[in-house]
Parts: C-alpha cells; sequence; structure tokens
C-alpha cells in the first residue's frame, strides 16, 4: 500500500497512525484508572467480620488474664526460690554450727550442758521446717505457673479454632468478590469489544479512522489485559471454557468469512475482465501487484515474466501496451510511463472506409 502513496501522503499517513496510538493511550490510561478503581466498590474484608466477637473477645480477655497471672506467679516463684534458697543456707549455716558444737560437748562431757542442747536442737528444727515451707511455696507458685500457662494455652487453641473457621468463611467472600470484581470489569470491558468489532466492520475506511483505530486498540488492551489476567481460577474451568467459547466464536466468524470471501472472488472471476477492472481500486490493484499478485484472484503471478499479460488463474488482464507510443505498460496503470498518455487511450488505426 505504502508504494502506492505518495510522498507527503506517507508522512500524513504515518502522522494519523501516530494520532491513533496517541488517543489510544489517553483511553487506555483512562480505562486503567476506572478499572483499578472498581475493587473499591466493595467493602474491604477483615477477620473479624466472620468471627463470634463475644466468643472471640471473651477468649482475648481470658489470655491477657492468663498471661497476667503467668507473669504473677513467675515473680512469685522467683521469690520463693529465693527465699527457699536463703532458708536452706541458714539450715546449712546451722547444721555446720550444731554438729561443731555437739563435736565439742561430746569431747569434754559435761552434763550442764544438756539443757543447751536441747535448745539447739529445737533452733535447727525450727531452721528445717522453714526450710520445708519454702520449699511448699516454691512448688505451689510453679503449680501456679503452671495452671496459668495451661489456661493461656487451652484458650489460645480455642481462639486459632475460631479464627480458622473465619479465614475459611473470609477466603470464601474473596473469592465471590473476585467473581464480582470480574463481572464489572466485563460489563465495562465486553461493551467496549463490541463497540470496536462494530467500528472495525462499519468504520475504519472513514475520515476519522485514526480515531476508530485507537479505540480498537484501547478495547482490545482492556480485554487482553484489563480483564483476562483477572478471570478468577476455579480450577481452571472458567479460564478453559471462557477460551473454548471465545475460540468456537472467533472460529466460526473466521470459516464463515473465508467462505464469503471465496465465493465473492468466484463470481468475480466470472465477470467480464473490463468489469472487473472498474471494482478494483487503484490502490488495492498496486498493493496487490507490488506484492507479486493478480489483483483479482490474489493468486501468485511471474509479474517480471514480459510474455504474461493475464493472470494464467482468472484471465484478468494485468499488462497492455499504450495507444500513442505502443510500450508495454501495465493495465492498471492511469498513465503510460514512458510517454505519459492517458493510460486509456488506444492506438489510432486508419479511418473506416464508407461504402
Amino acid at each position: 500500500m505504502s508504494k502506492a502513496l505518495r510522498l507527503s501522503e506517507k508522512w500524513f499517513h504515518r502522522g494519523l497512525w501516530l494520532v491513533a496510538i496517541i488517543f489510544a493511550g489517553f483511553l487506555i490510561g483512562l480505562g486503567g484508572t476506572v478499572v483499578n478503581d472498581l475493587p473499591k466498590v466493595e467493602k474491604q474484608l477483615l477477620l473479624e467480620d466472620f468471627m463470634d466477637r463475644p466468643a472471640a473477645q471473651r477468649l482475648r480477655e481470658g489470655i491477657k488474664q492468663s498471661q497476667r497471672a503467668a507473669q504473677g506467679a513467675q515473680s512469685a516463684l522467683e521469690q520463693a526460690r529465693l527465699k527457699h534458697r536463703v532458708a536452706q543456707s541458714d539450715t546449712q549455716s546451722a547444721r555446720e554450727t550444731f554438729n561443731n558444737w555437739l563435736a565439742t560437748r561430746r569431747a569434754t562431757q559435761l552434763a550442764d550442758q544438756d539443757p543447751e542442747l536441747i535448745t539447739r536442737t529445737r533452733a535447727l528444727d525450727g531452721l528445717r521446717q522453714a526450710e520445708r515451707d519454702a520449699k511448699t511455696r516454691v512448688e505451689q507458685q510453679e503449680q501456679a505457673a503452671l495452671d496459668a500457662e495451661q489456661t493461656e494455652a487451652n484458650a489460645q487453641e480455642q481462639l486459632q479454632e475460631l479464627e480458622r473457621v473465619a479465614q475459611d468463611k473470609l477466603n470464601a467472600e474473596y473469592r465471590r468478590v473476585e467473581l464480582r470484581v470480574f463481572l464489572y470489569r466485563l460489563a465495562l470491558t465486553l461493551p467496549l469489544l463490541v463497540a470496536a468489532g462494530w467500528l472495525f466492520k462499519t468504520r475504519r475506511h472513514t475520515t476519522y479512522w485514526p480515531f476508530v483505530w485507537g479505540f480498537i486498540f484501547f478495547a482490545l488492551f482492556a480485554f487482553f489485559v484489563e480483564l483476562v489476567p483477572y478471570l478468577p481460577s476455579y480450577g481452571g474451568y472458567v479460564r478453559y471454557v471462557v477460551g473454548i467459547i471465545v475460540t468456537v466464536l472467533v472460529g466460526r466468524q473466521a470459516i464463515i468469512s473465508l467462505n464469503r470471501y471465496l465465493e465473492r472472488q468466484k463470481l468475480a472471476e466470472q465477470l467480464p475482465d473490463a468489469q472487473r477492472r472498474e471494482e478494483l481500486s487503484y490502490d488495492t490493484a498496486l498493493t496487490r501487484l507490488s506484492k507479486g499478485v493478480c489483483p483479482g484472484c490474489e493468486r501468485a503471478v511471474d509479474l517480471k515474466n514480459t510474455t504474461i499479460d493475464f493472470c494464467p488463474h482468472c484471465g484478468i488482464g494485468l499488462h497492455d501496451h499504450c495507444g500513442v507510443c505502443t510500450t508495454r505498460k501495465s493495465a492498471f496503470s492511469k498513465f503510460c510511463h514512458a510517454c505519459g498518455s492517458a493510460g486509456d487511450q488506444r492506438k489510432a488505426g486508419p479511418e473506416p472506409v464508407m461504402t
């Protein structure tokens, strides 16, 4: 097609394509902004919305109380252990003193020291009892700390179970929201795609074709970039079903279009040569000739072969001779390339004799 255009027309044509691309870019930016804001129409989902709030609140309060109880029991346990160590130290020191005194008592064998023996023995027994009491308090605080830890662990397990159930509900709601957002995108992009198809079919050759193509590019981008990547996948069913439907529809339309095209070509090949040449536009004929195919049937023809003046497939004239200078030229040229005469002039011959 570009070989059949004037130089300035080529640059204007390229500039118009640039306009189409820029127009499509702005439309894509606007559409992307709208599509990105679509999820905002849905309420933000939180895990708390799917939990039994009173039960969860009770469990959290129980966990906090258990943690406070555990901390208090741990502090009391440390104090009890410290007192137990002090009692052990006092008992050990008193026992050593008593043993030394008892050894001296045995060595001297003094009967008047018997009351002191009884006193010392009672004092040592008192220290041992204090040590046992301190040990008992240590055990009690260990039991309290263990109870608090077990209570907290039990509450944590119950809270995790509530959160697990709520998470399942949240995931299910996420899938429903995802489907709704996809339907929003589909409701937005499908009409654009339909409009683009209608414009492509009816308006792509009009004066304002750059805006038509810009809108088509925008619709294709909205469908394949803004919609297809967000297809919800439920085991792949939705994605594959959509792919099958689109493939069948596009394939069916392609088959129908191909058959119609072949029928038109068969009917066109049966028309007279002059009528077929009139129905072919100048630019279309030059474009097909530049590709080395027949303008009438679009089959390959060796145009460089100077002995071929007609298409061997459909019979349309490809070359003729100038009516002024008899130079061999393309049958579709408007002017002779050798003398510049109009292409429809024929070589002048002798006038017929009147009888």
